[in-house]
């Protein structure tokens, strides 16, 4: 039937031409008879012409459309028969088999045909979702006969013998193990480039005697070189302090289930009095060449000593990983460098064509601190900079309201949007008491200005700001607002910072140390001294610090919801909407007061974010617990944010943080 419609879609349709014919016959009957009917004569043996030419055409096409038919389905059979691919043919449905091709019987190794068999007879672990998925291609690798196969298919409807459609599903399956294999054998022994760094060499060696030093390196010397044995790569001394660990990718895996253990093994060797070694570890991995790997390794170390140390980081292909990073960190701050740093800050301000000055959001006293004192070391070199906060969603409010008041900090506080507009080609944004390019008070800004100093203390995260033309990130300081105080010694005279703005830059040291118990250091109390000297009053900034009635009843509220989680860790898991950050935070420290605690998480609800704020006696490391949630921090203080977060699954999420930290 649809040859007989193509063969008529193929006649000319001479219909109305014939019509017209026989129309000018009978017109020409009553003029003249004869020539009526030579006209009829001409008519009828041009229609009969036609009929039997149209006739002869027709047979013409049909006999090529049932060649051309005729060939493809010859050649379509033979395909399928004499295939070199495996083919098998089946009801996805019901996972009956209903032809397959003697490649494929070979393969099964059945010796006649699989008819009435099951899918899952001939091939156990052939999957047939995918396949109802409308996936052409299996997701899988699959495996029969020893054989790995990449099985490609599609899926028809066709009619049964009672008329009803069935779904049937043709497979090609193709050889890959050859391929897989060397694929593996390629993955498995592609180079990893470790750079180890004992990170307080010089400590070690001041701190034991002469006669000691040779055995303290010989301990450190052997215990590398039997850990490193394990992967039989090559392990060799570049520096005093550096070691260059080549090995293959097939023992990596090895080092990550024993968590790198050399980070305890080397910190329990015994130094003098009571020290300790402590090693940090850069891995390079997964990239194409040998000095992108060396690359990557340096810029792992380098990420595992602004975390502290005594760590291993691990660069991928796109991102990091961390391992360890759990002991207390400790001073490893330099006067030179301090010097070194605020000479090139110093320059950097004056090359400047403006000066913006930006904590992290909802800025706190340290990040306001930190900004005042900025501030401060621009004016001295006849500089107005602009601090770009926003002055209604913050946590310094009392020191803002002071600053304000004065003269110089006329029009120097700017909203991010306000700041965003106002910005030149040419402008210094210098980021203060935080890393990260999400955590800033303006992302927008940040982005848009090409020339970026970073002032901070927190532990770097996998995210942080790069190419940044200064960057004084000390993660051993107590707060950014005692790295700003020693730019400032090297910078100004005590003089000439105003009374208001120590008293900032105190408020801030006081704030991250818990009124100097924890973070603090030698050059901690060094800072306030010069505060001090500034004409910082204690007594004011202990003002700074007081609260009104309803934050205290807000405070003991959350605090009343806090349960054990251990022994030693106080959760406190508040359900009620509209709890104040610094409440929240002011909770957090408190619980660290209680008999046995160690560690306190709050965890409350803002908006549609769920927030956390984790506080620590030094112990326990809240900045790795809450990095497993997206947050950061330093070990004895961190936070965490969760958009559009489950209060409960935060929690349970929380507690598996936890636990995984105590397991590690």
């Amino acid at each position: 039937m649809n040859n007989k419609k193509l063969s008529r879609l193929l006649e000319p349709n001479l219909q109305l031409y014939f019509l017209c014919l026989l129309a000018f016959t009978l017109a020409a009957v009553t003029v003249s008879p004869l020539l009526a009917l030579a006209e009829g004569g001409a008519t009828v043996a041009l229609y009969a012409y036609f009929r039997s030419s149209g006739k002869k055409r027709r047979q013409s096409v049909l006999q090529y459309i049932d060649n051309v038919t005729g060939n493809v389905d010859t050649a379509s059979k033979s395909t399928l028969i004499n295939s070199p691919l495996p083919i098998m043919v089946f009801r996805p449905d019901t996972g009956e088999v209903i032809w397959s091709n003697e490649n494929f019987l070979q393969l099964a190794g059945v010796r006649e045909h699989l008819f009435e068999m099951k899918v899952e007879d001939a091939a156990p672990e052939f999957p047939v979702q995918w396949l109802l998925e409308g996936k052409q291609e299996c997701p899988e690798r699959v495996s029969m006969n020893s054989r790995r196969f990449r099985v490609y298919g599609s899926l028809v409807r066709a009619r049964g013998r009672s008329g009803e459609q069935n779904l049937v599903a043709t497979t090609y399956w193709v050889d890959t193990t050859e391929g897989d294999r060397i694929r593996e054998v390629y993955d498995a022994t592609r180079l990893v480039v470790a750079i180890l760094m004992v990170d307080n060499y010089d400590d070690l060696m001041n701190g034991c005697a002469d006669t000691q030093r040779s055995a303290v390196l010989a301990q450190i010397d052997e215990k590398l070189t039997s850990w490193g044995s394990a992967a039989n790569g090559l392990l060799m001394k570049t520096e005093r302090d550096h070691y260059l660990f080549i090995f293959e990718e097939q023992y990596y895996q090895h080092f990550v289930e024993e968590k790198f253990s050399i980070l305890d093994d080397i910190r329990s060797i015994r130094v003098g009095d009571g020290g300790h070694p402590t090693l940090s570890i850069g891995i390079g991995r997964d990239a194409p060449s040998i000095p992108e790997l060396r690359k990557n390794a340096s810029l792992s170390l380098e990420m595992a000593l602004s975390r502290g140390g005594d760590q291993a980081v691990v660069r991928g292909r796109t991102d990091f990983e961390f391992y360890g990073g759990r002991a207390k960190t400790t001073e490893k701050r330099t006067k030179v460098k301090s010097r070194v740093m605020a000479n090139a800050l110093g320059e950097l301000m004056g090359d400047a064509a403006e000066i913006y000055i930006m904590g992290h959001s909802f800025a706190d006293m340290d990040a306001v601190g930190a900004a005042a004192g900025v501030c401060c070391a621009a004016r001295k070199l006849g500089r107005k900079a602009q601090i770009v906060i926003d002055l209604e969603k913050n946590a310094a409010q009392a020191v803002l309201e002071r600053l304000r008041g004065l003269e110089a900090y006329g029009g120097v506080f700017t909203p991010p949007a306000e700041a965003f507009i106002k910005m030149r080609p040419g402008a210094l944004l210098i980021v203060v008491d935080t890393n990260r390019p999400d955590l800033v008070e303006s992302p927008q800004l940040l982005e848009s200005c090409n020339r970026v100093a970073v002032i901070d203390h927190h532990r770097r995260a996998a995210s942080y700001i790069e190419n940044a033309a200064f960057s004084f990130h000390e993660p051993y300081a107590s707060s950014a607002s005692e790295l700003v105080t020693e730019l400032l010694q090297y910078l100004i005279e005590p003089a000439d910072l105003l009374r208001e703005e120590a008293e900032a830059l105190l408020a801030g040291i006081v704030l991250d140390t818990k009124h100097f118990t924890l973070r603090t250091g030698g050059r901690t109390f060094e800072a306030a001294a010069f505060l001090r000297r500034a004409g910082a009053d204690t007594a004011e900034v202990q003002r700074l610090f007081q609260g009104d009635l309803s934050g205290m009843v807000s405070k003991y509220d959350i605090i009343r919801q806090a349960e054990l989680y251990r022994p030693d860790i106080a959760l406190a898991v508040v359900g009620q909407d509209g709890v104040d950050r610094v409440a929240a935070a002011q909770a957090a420290d408190e619980l660290l007061t209680l008999k046995g605690v160690k560690a306190s998480f709050v965890v409350y609800r803002s908006g549609t974010a769920i927030l956390m704020s984790g506080r620590s006696l030094g112990e326990i490391n809240v900045q790795v617990i809450l990095e497993a949630l997206g947050g950061g921090g330093n070990s004895a203080t961190a936070g965490g944010r969760v958009e559009n977060g489950d209060l409960l699954d935060v929690r349970s999420r929380l507690v598996h943080a936890i636990d995984a930290y105590f397991e590690k």
